[in-house]
């Protein structure tokens, strides 16, 4: 008897899974007890005791004090979302504007992609653990002394009114002036995006572009009919990886562990958790079913 051969899709599939399975095997044995405890935690009250710790079930009584109590829980869960609906639009245009630049032929190409992979270096903990040091808060503070004539001259130049007396729309002139002053959180947590947008588009075979000029298509045609629709997978998976990233470590993370290891009420920090994680799921879910209508996908 012939044994039936695997078919490509199925093969496909069959890879697929064990790329995943690290991932579901960490959850399972790693993840999923901790999380069904913090549910447990959350719906009771609990104590901790010489001996250990007792529970008393409360329901929903945390989520109602989270929510309805807790004097800034309900304030930083809006500003962690609403940093979310800016930055990450502009960490996905940011992203792809510099990988297409990135994948150019030109001298000191691999030393451009090194600098633009230094965000990534500066964003760990390491870094952020000097920046917030006492010996980098006083030389900004002189620094500040020594050249506030200069800040002064810039703040005197009045972009958001200049544009806004050009006639452009009130929401989006506030837009841009903030994502100006948001320029270096949009470097710095566009590292990893570059890579995988340049990935990308040295995916994408010659051969398209040489046939799309002999066409006569010119370089702009080229990346709207070409560059943008292949790269929209790597656009959804980076929009995703932003989302999560940008709710990772935030005021919202401080204020849970301040609530559950300073204040030693765990339930109330379980309660607001679990709170946070069905707003960034809500927000994944409805991300993805919207630009997955548009993604192009190559067979």
């Amino acid at each position: 008897m012939t044994k039936k051969r695997l078919t490509m899709s199925q093969k496909k599939g069959i890879m697929g899974v064990v790329f995943v399975s690290p991932w579901i095997l960490g959850f399972i044995f790693l993840f999923a007890v901790p999380m069904i405890q913090s549910f447990y935690f959350s719906i009771n009250n609990l104590k901790i005791l010489p001996e250990g710790y007792t529970l008393q079930y409360e329901g929903l009584g945390n989520y109602i004090e989270a929510l309805r109590v807790h004097p800034t829980f309900n304030r930083i869960l809006a500003e962690a979302v609403g940093n979310m609906l800016v930055n990450v639009p502009l960490i996905i245009i940011f992203s792809l504007f510099s990988a297409t630049l990135l994948n150019q032929k030109f001298k000191g190409r691999t030393l451009a992609r090194a600098i633009f992979f230094l965000p990534v270096i500066i964003a760990s903990r390491a870094i952020t653990t000097v920046e917030t040091g006492d010996y980098l808060k006083t030389v900004a503070s002189s620094m500040g002394a020594d050249m506030g004539g200069m800040f002064n001259v810039l703040k005197g130049f009045q972009l958001e009114e200049t544009l806004i007396n050009s006639g452009m729309n009130a929401k989006l002139v506030g837009y841009l002036t903030g994502s100006v002053n948001r320029i270096y959180q949009i470097v710095s947590s566009s590292g990893v995006q570059i890579l995988i947008f340049l990935s990308g588009l040295q995916s994408i075979s010659p051969s398209i572009y040489e046939a799309s000029h002999i066409e006569g298509a010119t370089r702009y045609e080229d990346f709207w009919k070409i560059t943008f629709p292949m790269m929209s997978p790597l656009i959804l998976t980076n929009t995703i990886y932003s989302i999560i990233d940008s709710f990772t470590n935030n005021e919202m993370t401080s204020l849970l562990n301040i609530i559950a290891f300073s204040n030693q009420d765990f339930s109330l920090s379980a309660a607001m958790a679990w709170i946070y994680f069905i707003i960034i799921s809500i927000i994944l879910i409805i991300t993805t079913a919207l630009i997955s209508k548009k993604v192009f996908y190559l067979e």
